[in-house]
């Protein structure tokens, strides 16, 4: 009797063990990541995150190839619009915090806002340019050869708003009124000043020294005085079916990978004094 009560205590164990393992999966380098981790996330990003977001995915997914990630890139203000209409995402990454901080109040986001990086403003011309925009600076908007200056739409982008602040900071917003082009979110604005429909744009500095742009042309940083801070912060939205597998991506973003990412794409990071 003793002994069979021992075969079945041992065999009470080593199911208990087979469950837990079975719960875990795992992942890339010796990760332990929950199997109900294994799953899609679909995140709305700021379009100035385009590449360097696009390089910390990948990444991630080496690590944690059970989640799959899918970024839909745009203005934060129509993502805000979206989300607050119910779109699908698991994640939003915004270039104002105040769009998350929003949707927070409104009772949308699972868990408090996080700050991931502060972002920087610059005046860019492709090589091809005769201006001098490095000697120039923003006096460069004023050349004779620039017809149309490209901005993003400061309606509903928080780089459009920086860029309209520094030019009235500087004085010279109503010389080159006339003058501006609005994209659609800040990556259309670069798009406008590569194709040749804008001689001249105000991007976001992580597009200007991107692998896809920092040999296609030159630029100059706007002085961090000259607009308002531009703080960027995300949320992970409440009516995410994928809460566990957010969260991993948000501490990825937030962790020594993300930080040394966006660092390298001309971000400024939390803790860090411009």
């Amino acid at each position: 009797m003793i002994f069979r009560n021992w075969i079945n205590s041992i065999a009470a164990l080593l199911t208990f063990a087979a469950v837990t393992v079975a719960a875990f999966r795992v992942l890339g380098a010796g990760e332990d990541v929950p199997e109900s981790a294994s799953q899609h996330l679909s995140i709305a990003a700021a379009a100035d995150l385009k590449f360097a977001l696009d390089d910390l995915v990948k990444q991630f997914e080496e690590k944690y190839p059970a989640i799959k990630v899918n970024v839909s890139y745009g203005s934060s203000g129509n993502f805000f619009a979206q989300l607050q209409n119910g779109a699908p995402f698991d994640l939003f990454f915004s270039a104002d915090i105040s769009y998350p901080q929003k949707l927070v109040e409104k009772g949308l986001g699972a868990d408090d806002v996080f700050l991931y990086a502060v972002g920087r403003l610059v005046v860019w011309v492709p090589n091809e340019s005769p201006v001098a925009v490095d000697k120039l600076g923003i006096n460069s908007l004023l050349e004779p050869s620039v017809n149309k200056i490209a901005v993003a739409n400061p309606e509903h982008a928080p780089y459009g708003r920086a860029a309209v602040a520094a030019l009235k900071t500087l004085n010279i917003y109503d010389q080159v009124a006339s003058r501006l082009v609005y994209g659609e979110n800040i990556a259309q604005t670069a798009q406008f000043v590569q194709s040749g429909a804008a001689d001249i744009g105000l991007l976001a500095l992580s597009l200007a020294i991107s692998p896809q742009m920092r040999d296609a042309g030159r630029y100059w940083r706007v002085p961090l005085d000259a607009y308002p801070r531009m703080e960027q912060g995300g949320i992970i939205l409440k009516s995410s079916k994928n809460l566990e597998a957010a969260r991993i991506f948000r501490d990825f973003v937030l962790g020594s990978h993300g930080r040394q990412v966006l660092d390298q794409y001309g971000f400024y990071l939390p803790g860090q004094n411009p």
